[in-house]
């Protein structure tokens, strides 16, 4: 049952992240670009895999830094995490539900997927990607904000802001524009999180 509901939550995440993009392309893309294609879930192509296994690595940590941060020195009850707290491998499988399509493909699809993509075409990819891992990093930031203060939710916002420009340029730079990239990291980051409150590593 459990499993059946994270399963829902998150394809209903999915859906609701995906509303404006598939809008917005309905009306002013369609007839030259398929959606998936638009958006960029399509193959990735690697033009450099050095510089590509040092930009992913360098992102990733970048990634679990703010989650690893918001469990040391925040209360764990409040956290996207508590459910998983000390449940071990029982709730393995929800975890990976939650990590991969609750948080990981929503929040691409929207960040990377529609709004860096768009912002890049309007405005060139230097502004376009900071924007967006901007408004990542404050998101992140406003949801925490309350449990954190200021201090704690400034550097959610600088670590995390960090990470989605990192994301946007793998996908943009080094993946032929394809999110594949972007989702895997930032869900495996995810996965990580959970794994560590799952298990009571902190």
């Amino acid at each position: 049952m459990e499993i059946l509901n994270m399963l829902i939550s998150g394809l209903l995440q999915i859906v609701l992240f995906t509303i404006i993009p598939f809008v917005w392309w309905l009306f002013r893309i369609r007839k030259r670009e398929s959606f998936f294609n638009w958006i960029g879930v399509k193959p990735i192509i690697i033009k450099n895999k050095r510089k590509y296994i040092h930009i992913t690595i360098t992102t990733f940590i970048l990634m679990i830094l703010p989650l690893f941060i918001t469990i040391l020195f925040m209360d764990t009850a409040i956290m996207a995490t508590s459910q998983f707290l000390g449940r071990g491998s029982e709730v393995i499988v929800p975890a990976i539900i939650y990590s991969f399509l609750q948080t990981g493909l929503s929040e691409e699809v929207f960040f990377r997927g529609f709004l860096a993509k768009r912002l890049i075409a309007r405005i060139g990819f230097s502004s376009g990607n900071v924007i967006q891992g901007l408004l990542f990093g404050l998101l992140h930031g406003a949801i925490f904000i309350s449990f954190t203060g200021w201090k704690m939710a400034f550097i959610i916002v600088v670590v995390t802001g960090l990470a989605g420009w990192l994301m946007g340029y793998i996908n943009e730079k080094h993946s032929g524009g394809s999110i594949i990239s972007s989702w895997i990291l930032h869900s495996f980051a995810n996965l990580v999180a959970f794994i560590a409150a799952m298990y009571k590593l902190f």
